[in-house]
Parts: structure tokens; C-alpha cells; sequence
């Protein structure tokens, strides 16, 4: 069973739906075919591929069938960007006479199914449809399975990394070993994410959300005066801005408390 995707991190979740295929007997090896890039993702919010590689290794080894969930680099191998039908045919032209090949994928991946690719040509084969949450499983009637009782995902790796880049606690949601990688490669940490908006605003200099999510990530690290630089930026630009200047004031209050500290023990 081929589980697409571009694994962003992989988490808990895409390993409990590939232990569930196992689990029911729907093939006897779940295959996370990790994507260098997604046709529908920018280049510049993936990971490295061989980052996003390792990480669903170790993630695999750790989960109910190591012997039975792996990654594979397949997709590294191909023209890029990577599509599905590209790779079904790479792998029944080198390895059909060995093996069958079904796929697994979410219901949000259904619902835009029919701009895939060649898309009639993957629904020769096997599809098997988990449910996400929001994304109620609608189209190809009969041509496709319904895992109907296959554990429901309740986050996405964007909701990971968007932990990852405020500081929070992702435990439930990445391996050990996974999120214990992430930290050793610096990968989507705050830092990693602010020097991330100094390109953006450079390349945009009057977008005030990205000033705002940079200040709000400076003020989470305590670094009171770049976060109030950014705060200051967006009144420049828009004096208006009621958020900016909320959490202006509460940066000059907590200068002004800090500076008063000093000099009244």
C-alpha cells in the first residue's frame, strides 16, 4: 500500500493510519512514499527531503510493524514535481511482475482528486480513502473503498510545524525520536521561522501580518525590543492597527517595569 505524501514532518497520525492498514489485513506492507515536492506545495515550505526522509525512518521503526511500515526514496529518483500516476508507473514498470500496488489517502485529497494527473489511471488502482475531519469523503462512488472506522487525524503536519514555531509542546504528536531529530537539526524553530519572515518582509515591506508574526514570535522569546520594532513597524504603516499597538504597549510596560527594577530593588 502506497501512502503519498510529503510527510512535513510525518507524526503520529500517518504512522496510526499506516499501523491500521497493516492491522486490517488491507495489504501486507504500508509504503510512506515521502515526496520531494507536491505539486501543490511551494518548494520553500518543505524541509529538506533527506530531513523529511530520516525522520519517517525513524518514525516507522517505532511504530507497531516495523518490519512492515517503511519509507521509500522512490520519488527522489523522478522528475520533479513529483506526480502520482509518474510513480505508480515507475513502480509497476520495474517491480509489477513482483508486486501489487494500492494507495491510501485522505478524504481532503479525494475531494480535488479529479485535478491529479491522469487521475483515471490511479482509480484502475486500489484507492482507499481515510477520513479527516472537516473534509467529508464525497466523490468516485464505487471506484474507491472507505476506510470508515481508520483513525481520524486530528492535526496536520502544518499544525505541527506551527507548534514547532512558537515553542509549544508537540509530544502528542511526534515521536520521540522524530521530534528529538527536529530539535538536533533546528528544523521550523522559531528562530529558523523569524529568519524566514526577515526574507518575506524584505520581499514585502508594507505587509503587516508578517511584522506582526514576526513581534509575536520576538515577544514569545523575550526579545522585547526587536518585538517592539516589528509592533512600531505596523503603526508606521497602519496607525490603526489595533493588535500592533496592544501588544506596543504591553513590550513598553514591560520595559518600563524592567527598567524600573534595576534602579528600585
Amino acid at each position: 500500500m502506497l501512502y503519498f505524501g510529503s510527510f512535513n514532518p510525518v507524526h503520529k497520525g500517518h504512522v496510526a493510519l499506516a499501523e491500521y492498514a497493516v492491522k486490517q489485513v488491507l495489504c501486507d506492507e504500508a509504503v510512506l512514499i515521502v515526496s520531494p515536492q507536491s505539486p501543490y506545495k511551494a518548494a520553500d515550505e518543505l524541509a529538506p527531503e533527506m530531513d523529511r526522509f530520516e525522520m519517517a525512518e525513524i518514525a516507522c521503526a517505532a511504530s507497531k510493524y516495523p518490519d512492515r511500515i517503511k519509507p521509500s526514496v522512490v520519488e527522489f529518483l523522478l522528475p520533479k514535481p513529483s506526480y502520482t500516476i509518474d510513480t505508480l508507473d515507475y513502480l509497476k514498470e520495474n517491480f509489477g511482475s513482483e508486486m501489487q500496488f494500492s494507495i491510501l489517502m485522505g478524504s481532503d485529497q479525494l475531494a480535488r482528486l479529479d485535478g491529479w494527473k491522469e487521475y483515471e489511471k490511479i482509480l484502475e488502482y486500489p484507492v482507499y480513502v481515510y477520513p479527516r475531519r472537516d473534509a467529508p469523503a464525497k466523490g468516485f462512488e464505487g471506484r474507491v473503498t472507505l476506510l470508515t472506522d481508520a483513525p481520524l487525524q486530528d492535526f496536520a503536519s502544518t499544525d505541527v510545524r506551527d507548534r514547532i514555531g512558537r515553542g509549544e509542546d508537540t509530544s502528542g504528536m511526534l515521536d520521540e525520536g522524530v521530534a528529538a531529530y527536529i530539535r538536533r537539526k533546528g528544523l521550523w524553530s522559531p528562530a529558523a521561522r523569524i529568519a524566514a519572515l526577515t526574507a518575506q518582509i524584505a520581499a514585502a515591506p508594507q505587509n503587516t501580518a508578517l511584522y506582526i508574526e514576526r513581534g509575536r514570535l520576538h515577544y514569545r522569546m523575550g526579545e522585547w525590543g526587536p518585538a517592539l520594532n516589528d509592533f512600531n513597524a505596523v503603526l508606521r504603516i497602519d496607525d490603526g492597527h489595533v493588535e500592533a499597538r496592544q501588544f506596543a504597549r504591553m513590550v513598553q510596560e514591560i520595559l518600563e517595569f524592567r527598567y524600573k527594577d534595576i534602579y528600585n530593588p
